[in-house]
């Protein structure tokens, strides 16, 4: 085991610098593979009041009404070319996901127009969960309603903690008395899932002072809480202090934090996803199949699967970079040629299933690997019974309940240890090609810290 602890998140595989140029390709050739339903779809706002020193997101600051809107119409171009090649297939989304940057830096106007644009350019299920990220800065009211008005179900807002010298270590423009009155007015709009972001291992930071956060964010009852570690990128503006992260103390607030909540009505779900256990998503813990999904998403910076065809526009972080990769966006006539993106092999798509499997509860099903890849997920990936060897993983059976009551899918989930270690065991499940892609895109932008790094 590597003396690292906290490597990379691995919430998607491949990661967006392992993408590269790519030739001949058209989203028309892949629009069967959006027919019928049950699929996603994806907005981007990179847009924000300021740049977080620990942020390394495709998004730019200082923006005026008149430039958002500008890259709005793109988006709205963009949107009826999707539109047209979609028309034909009767896709359903059954989940919208706007994401950024802040997308509640838009005006009141310009949050309504995107919505409209999004809901009559696109048919939803009667069920579609429809989710938003904010910040405190960005929440009043008003915006709000906006929400409400076009069925958003879930808001997740960005707090990292309610101790001021905390917010300035990270470069938070926001103070804990706002957050508390952001606060109060999701309780009031009564959405049906609030969920709240917290980062650990901030300079200055202990962990009473992380537990001290927490219990103010339990008290608005929350239906999830994120708990992130901190990382500092290459572009984020923690990243020229010359800051390292303790990692020893971070895990140390990691178990006070998860201790505090799983003794406090929450449910762990995966290293950073605590869920409370009196929420109707906190009664059951259901199992996803989230290794095939298709999403398709509008805006720069978002990314779309769609099969074996990953695509995004080329990752950025530093705000000339994303400045650039929007004006291109802004004057793309052709929205369904992909120029950059990635092509999974059999392989590849292997890791991608048990990266977005073992990694979250319930964890991997190993029989339903085994009728659709023709193998055994530890044959194909040996270092999974050297985890269960050290106890990072274990296997256990739980009843399908799509199915029959008789019936039961066996999983290979993390233990205790393992969730702990989420962030070094992840990495090691990347192929050498990706990795080389990765340590490429790492050396040509000349990251100073936390390089993709071999396990040893």
């Amino acid at each position: 085991m590597s003396r690292k602890r906290y490597l990379q998140y691995m919430y998607s595989y491949p990661h967006k610098t392992a993408y590269r140029s790519l030739h001949g390709i058209s989203l028309k050739d892949y629009a069967h593979l959006l027919k019928g339903c049950g699929h996603g779809l994806y907005v981007h706002i990179p847009f924000c009041q300021a740049k977080c020193g620990y942020c390394n997101l495709f998004s730019v600051t200082g923006q005026e009404e008149e430039a958002v809107d500008r890259y709005l119409e793109a988006l709205k171009r963009q949107s009826r070319q999707y539109k047209e090649l979609v028309s034909g297939a009767g896709t359903e989304f059954s989940e919208l996901v706007t994401g950024g940057g802040t997308p509640l830096y838009l005006t009141h106007r310009q949050l309504s127009n995107l919505y409209e644009t999004v809901r009559n350019d696109f048919s939803f299920s009667d069920s579609a969960q429809s989710v938003i990220e904010t910040a405190p800065n960005q929440t009043d009211g008003v915006k709000l309603g906006i929400l409400k008005q076009h069925g958003v179900t879930r808001v997740s807002m960005g707090i990292q903690s309610f101790h001021d010298s905390e917010l300035s270590a990270l470069g938070r423009r926001h103070r804990a008395k706002k957050a508390r009155e952001a606060l109060e007015l999701l309780k009031k709009a009564e959405f049906s899932c609030i969920n709240l972001d917290f980062i650990y291992g901030i300079a200055g930071q202990t962990a009473e002072s992380l537990l001290e956060s927490l219990r103010i964010a339990a008290a608005y009852e929350p239906d999830e809480l994120f708990l992130y570690p901190l990382y500092i990128k290459h572009g984020a503006g923690l990243e020229r202090t010359g800051i390292v992260p303790d990692e020893k103390e971070a895990f140390r607030q990691y178990e006070h934090a998860r201790d505090y909540l799983l003794s406090h009505g929450f449910r762990q779900d995966s290293m950073r996803r605590f869920v409370r256990l009196d929420t109707q998503e906190g009664k059951q813990r259901a199992f996803s199949d989230c290794g095939f999904q298709t999403s398709l998403a509008l805006g720069c910076g978002g990314r779309s699967y769609l099969g074996n065809l990953h695509f995004c526009s080329p990752y950025a972080v530093t705000d000339a970079e994303c400045r650039m990769r929007i004006r291109e966006f802004e004057q793309t006539q052709d929205y369904t040629k992909i120029r950059h993106g990635f092509l999974l092999s059999p392989e590849e798509i292997k890791r991608r299933y048990i990266i977005k499997h073992l990694f979250t509860c319930p964890g991997l099903p190993l029989r339903h690997y085994q009728e659709v890849f023709h193998s055994r997920a530890a044959e194909d990936f040996p270092v999974l019974d050297s985890w269960i060897e050290k106890g990072y993983v274990s296997e256990h059976a739980e009843t399908d309940t799509k199915k029959t009551q008789d019936v039961s899918e066996v999983f290979l989930a993390l233990t205790e240890t393992g969730l702990g270690l989420s962030d070094c065991l992840g990495p090691q499940l990347i192929s050498e090609p990706v990795r080389q892609a990765m340590e490429e895109w790492e050396k040509k932008h000349g990251r100073t810290y936390g390089t993709v790094q071999r396990e040893s």
